[in-house]
């Protein structure tokens, strides 16, 4: 039988449900997940292999207009990903309107590559409302695969799985079968901390906070690892901290206990908080830090 083996790169807006639904076409908890815009900001591989096939899905980016050079940054990484795809998969969901003037619908409508469209959160309305929309943006992208879906709830994952295994083109083993992600530990850990700012803090904050593993020693039954939180101003470090520093004390709890989850031992963890004035900005600062 003959290998298959292709990149999926998943697109879209921001909060349709990239993230999930890789997860879930993994089979393993890889992107980071909360309901603010912007939660993924690199692009994160997710590896799924079988004796005859490799799968290798990209979570990129949501969709923004880029205010900063970060931002910036983040978008390069989606336009890279339509041009080194095998299978595109554009991801909406049951709250977007289907409209040709969406950033890139144009470009899947011109794709060369085969596309499927996936409407997500199909849990939130009723079976009609679905029709409607799905037909909507049968009539708008005319691609031949367009599909409903909850990747929360986990229905139609498999058939998507399915159709895109008969899409992927025959192919070589890109990575060993065994491996997962292209990410190292370090990087998820470091993602695993910056998920619990997201959903510890508010307004600007999480997105003018960088983390960045400064130590990772491990022991035969415990971790230490030392992660440095970076923001931009001194009154946010201040915010990040708490009084007493109770507010970085219960980000360091809880970011402590999902490390412990996905590494499978204790862990040490100690957390600072320094400030890097504009790193949002520094072209250096962005590379230190692996954008």
């Amino acid at each position: 039988m003959p290998h298959k083996s292709g990149f999926v790169n998943i697109i879209g807006n921001p909060n349709v449900g990239k993230s999930t639904l890789m997860n879930e076409l993994v089979g393993e908890r890889l992107s980071i997940i909360t309901s603010k815009a912007q939660t993924t900001r690199h692009r994160i591989l997710g590896i799924v292999s079988e004796e005859d096939y490799q799968v290798i899905f990209s979570d990129t980016p949501g969709i923004i207009k880029p205010a900063y050079r970060l931002q910036q940054n983040m978008m390069k990484t989606v336009r890279t990903a339509f041009t080194d795809a095998d299978v595109i998969l554009y991801l909406t969901d049951v709250r977007e309107t289907p409209d040709a003037d969406l950033p890139y619908v144009k470009k899947i409508k011109h794709c060369k590559v085969p596309v499927i469209l996936a409407v997500n959160k199909i849990d939130l309305v009723s079976q009609p409302e679905v029709e409607k929309l799905m037909n909507n943006w049968r009539e708008i992208v005319k691609t031949e695969t367009i599909m409903p879906l909850s990747a929360l709830h986990n229905f139609n994952v498999k058939e998507l799985f399915s159709q895109i295994l008969q899409l992927i083109p025959e192919g070589p083993e890109y990575f060993p079968k065994d491996v997962l992600t292209d990410r190292p530990e370090r990087f998820f850990v470091s993602e695993i901390i910056r998920e619990k700012i997201l959903r510890n803090y508010k307004q600007e904050i999480p997105y003018s906070c960088q983390v960045e593993i400064e130590s990772f020693t491990e022991g035969e039954g415990l971790d230490r690892i030392r992660a440095v939180i970076y923001v931009l101003r001194e009154s946010q470090k201040g915010i990040i901290i708490g009084h007493k520093g109770e507010s970085l004390k219960k980000t360091g709890t809880q970011a402590r206990i999902d490390i412990e989850k996905f590494l499978g031992k204790k862990v040490f963890l100690e957390l600072q908080v320094k400030v890097a004035e504009d790193w949002r900005d520094s072209e250096k600062k962005l590379k230190g830090f692996g954008y």
